[in-house]
């Protein structure tokens, strides 16, 4: 005989017994349940003050047999078996009620995340006899509404609703619906879930107006990833929940919202740690992202030469390093001696040396690149020529610039991080003054700290520069935000020393006449091409103090460039 589960404690031998003996009962497939059936478990919830359940397979026979407490049943683990985008799990649940009450939000959350063919509950009476039936059932995502309720007088009037054919029914439709959206987007769809309040790493101490501001960034990263934002939901919440950062609560209610818009992927606005991204993706089923594996996973479609490529895997080995752990510590290496001897080396620390070595000789790569960049920094600064380096927020505009000042061709897309390989050009000023003027990668808010290390080769260019130009987006309401992330970035860099000028970039977006919103730097267009004589008149003036070029020499076609 199979037992019970549930809050089994305190039940009398006779009331087990009673309960055991419901595996022995049996309802039609077509039928929610059997009016015998539903007087057995109204009884035994009566006599016991508990709520009873039973989960039945579409044959009818009972697979559980469960018991709650006065107000809600907690189900037991019944895996993962048939689950999947449009399958239902092949159970019905049929439970008690004792207070009268319709189906519930536990009940729906229940129906939904589990996927169960259909949840109904049955009222108990004073007398022990079955009430009125209440029922709920999913529905096509189509249909905007998740479930659907229902409530019949008394289980002999669930006659009309064929429970077996109805739940094949929606199976077809699920899978209908699931066909049509892969055909029509071919995307991952995913719910971003931005977090504000004193959360560890990314969000400790953000209001909402800055989760909100950072959350409209996760959008942006996201459509340059290629990933279709389907929703964006933001949690607050005092201090972060040590297993699921948002707590269980909400992470269930992003759960019922990715099951009705087909999501399959959940990306965090924040920094999830190991133990947190393994048990959000236990509890979801569903990828799981952090806002740094989104940034890699940029950083890998975007890098096109070796050296880019190499400071991307390097970049990603530290980020997962860490998150290769296992649930027994047990069986890893252990060393020699009493307590030394026993299974080896396990599956686990295998792939973490693995990745230790390969980290160890991607560091001694980029270390090579390192030295031949220096020795070619050094081959370019033997002219003497200044060096300009262009820096600035990810989509402030900084490899169009360089494209209206040298007549380029670099790639420049109005998306995050477009471009990641730094890219050198020569600018001939008037009266045969030349600098050299560099691109690097752009900057974002809190931007990985693995990162930083592994571009580090690129970014040593900024230390040979003459000057720094400081590109932003004058047209972005988080201008002073995004101008204090690059500072601090710069700041940890030791780059706080270089002379900078401030370049308010996409003046063209803003209403005719309307003054630059910072007062101390150059606005410009680097598509219309307007202020950019102002701008070397800036640049002459920092690189050659008291120097005074006539820039009206200036050709009105692009100034000569060559490719160093």
């Amino acid at each position: 005989m199979q037992e019970v589960s549930g809050n089994t404690l305190g039940l009398k031998p006779s009331q087990l017994h009673a309960l055991r003996r419901t595996y022995r009962r049996r309802v039609p497939a077509e039928d929610i349940v059997s009016p015998e059936l539903a007087r057995h478990l109204t009884e035994i919830s009566r006599e016991t003050g508990r709520q009873v359940g039973v989960l039945l397979d579409r044959k009818g026979d009972v697979q559980s047999v469960v018991v709650g407490d006065a107000r809600k049943l907690d189900l037991p683990d019944i895996g993962r078996a048939r689950a999947g985008s449009y399958r239902l799990r092949g159970l019905r649940l049929v439970h008690t009620h004792l207070n009268g009450e319709a189906i519930t939000r536990d009940d729906h959350t229940d129906l939904a995340l589990l996927r169960l063919d259909l949840v109904a509950a049955i009222e108990v009476l004073d007398s022990g006899l079955p009430g009125k039936l209440h029922f709920a059932h999913l529905l096509p995502g189509a249909s905007g509404e998740m479930w659907k309720d229902e409530t019949v007088p008394t289980v002999f009037d669930a006659g009309f609703y064929d429970a077996l054919q109805n739940t094949l029914a929606l199976e077809d439709e699920l899978a209908r619906a699931s066909s049509a959206l892969r055909k029509t987007s071919g995307r991952e769809r995913a719910i971003l879930v931005g977090v504000g309040g004193s959360t560890k790493g990314r969000g400790k101490g953000r209001g909402r107006a800055e989760a909100e501001s950072s959350l409209e960034e996760l959008k942006e990263l996201s459509r340059t990833a290629g990933v279709e934002v389907v929703d964006a939901l933001l949690a607050m919440r005092r201090e972060p929940d040590p297993r699921y950062l948002i707590g269980k609560g909400k992470l269930d209610e992003i759960l019922l919202r990715s099951m009705q818009l087909m999501a399959d992927v959940i990306i965090f606005d924040a920094d999830l740690s190991p133990s947190q991204a393994i048990n959000i993706a236990d509890a979801t089923a569903l990828k799981i992202l952090d806002r740094t594996q989104l940034i890699l996973d940029i950083f890998a479609q975007r890098a096109q030469s070796a050296e880019g490529k190499l400071q991307v895997e390097l970049a990603q080995l530290k980020y997962l390093y860490p998150r290769l752990v296992g649930r027994d510590d047990s069986l890893s290496r252990l060393a020699g001696g009493i307590g030394g001897r026993g299974p080896g080396e396990t599956k686990l620390e295998i792939d973490r040396r693995r990745v230790r070595d390969r980290i160890t000789a991607l560091e001694r790569r980029i270390d090579q690149v390192s030295a031949s960049r220096q020795v070619r920094r050094k081959q370019r600064n033997a002219n003497g020529l200044p060096i300009l380096s262009i820096v600035g927020y990810t989509n402030a505009g900084k490899s169009t610039l360089l494209n209206a000042l040298t007549a380029s061709d670099v790639l420049a897309e109005n998306k995050l991080f477009a471009t990641l390989d730094p890219t050198s050009r020569r600018l001939r000023f008037p009266r045969d003054r030349e600098v050299i003027i560099t691109d690097t990668v752009g900057f974002i808010r809190d931007l990985p700290e693995d990162l930083v290390t592994a571009f580090r080769a690129t970014l040593e260019e900024l230390e040979d520069a003459d000057l720094l130009l400081h590109v932003v987006d004058a047209s972005d309401p988080n201008l002073d935000a995004q101008v204090a992330a690059v500072e601090k970035i710069l700041a940890e860099l030791e780059l706080t020393g270089k002379p900078r000028l401030l370049v308010l970039n996409k003046m063209d977006r803003l209403p005719p006449g309307t003054p630059p919103p910072l007062a101390e730097g150059v606005p410009v267009s680097a598509v219309t091409r307007e202020g950019l004589q102002a701008l070397l008149h800036a640049c002459d003036r920092i690189l050659w103090s008291g120097g005074r070029v006539g820039f009206d020499e200036v050709a009105a076609g692009a100034p000569r460039r060559e490719i160093v």
